[in-house]
């Protein structure tokens, strides 16, 4: 396999960030092949990628699945790493991977107006100071009129995350039934408003007009089309976890209280679990946890121009 720029025409771009790629496979050996993977070049299928290297790599990660070659290992990540990805992601910054496997995020390629750049660069690095991470910056990549944002304590992955901690301290089905069914509920459940994000955003996308939007809006309806036949399959799971209505072999109530004392269950479950109509009532009227409404303070004033910062 031959992963490489294009050689013809020659261009200007800067050393190892070529404008598109060509991926060939070559064997000599009968039976002879030879195929093109990827081909990002202006006339190529891949064209709209250009020199996205993760585009390039997930094709040819693709292509060597199928045919059954074993997959590089991970590099090891820290979870400060994947932290880190998770702010710049909700800044509005693109992952990237250069070779090597070493992973980076970039502004938006078609983002050009500097005002805007130090825009998105300082809310990432608000968030980033926000979050605790010890980070330095170019002043002249800030915008210092910009107030620092009121960032919320956990985010709705975060509180959802309250489920899982409350399913694996779960004793009994009900329990168990009760926090999975605010993944699975029709209507107004997880899985639910997840099919209703991808249908809106796959009419959105279609807006523009381009072939290729047509494309990703049809791969948006697919996604959300399996999404909802598996949210039937999960919910006929549910059910019979439903029926069985027995205690958990290995878990035990003390480990159940020690979670629930450490991390507020949402208002539903907690409702779902209260032993009478009544005591549901009162526990459903009750505030949110205050993780969930809880508010960082500001964080301290952005340097100026402080060498090194």
């Amino acid at each position: 396999m031959i992963i490489s720029p294009p050689q013809e025409p020659s261009s200007e771009h800067p050393p190892g960030y070529p404008e598109s790629w060509l991926v060939t496979r070559h064997r000599s050996d009968e039976p002879a092949a030879y195929e093109v993977i990827y081909d990002s070049e202006p006339d190529g299928p891949h064209a709209r990628h250009r020199g996205d290297v993760t585009r390039l790599l997930a094709a040819v990660d693709t292509r060597l699945d199928q045919l059954g070659v074993p997959p590089r290992p991970e590099p090891k990540r820290f979870a400060h790493d994947v932290a880190a990805d998770a702010v710049l992601h909700r800044a509005g910054f693109v992952p990237a991977v250069e070779f090597g496997g070493e992973h980076y995020h970039r502004l938006p390629s078609a983002m050009t107006d500097p005002e805007e750049q130090r825009l998105v660069v300082t809310r990432a690095f608000d968030m980033l100071r926000a979050d605790g991470f010890d980070i330095s910056c170019d002043p002249d990549l800030l915008e210092h009129d910009m107030p620092p944002p009121w960032i919320p304590e956990t985010s709705l992955g975060d509180r959802l995350g309250f489920l899982a901690k409350h399913i694996q301290a779960s004793t009994h089905t009900r329990d168990m039934v009760a926090n999975l069914s605010e993944v699975t509920a029709p209507g107004d459940g997880v899985l639910q408003r997840v099919v209703e994000i991808l249908d809106t955003t796959a009419e959105w996308w279609e807006g523009f007009g381009e072939p290729a939007d047509h494309r990703y809006a049809q791969r948006l309806r697919t996604i959300a089309e399996s999404l909802d036949s598996s949210a039937i399959e999960l919910r006929a799971i549910r059910g019979d976890l439903a029926d069985r209505h027995a205690v958990h072999p290995r878990k035990n109530r003390v480990r159940e209280n020690q979670v629930a004392a450490s991390t507020p269950a949402p208002p539903r479950v907690r409702a779902a679990l209260a032993p009478s109509p009544t005591a549901a009532q009162r526990r459903a009227s009750s505030a949110l946890p205050a993780t969930a409404a809880a508010v960082r303070p500001v964080p301290p004033a952005r340097p100026s121009s402080a060498p090194g910062r």
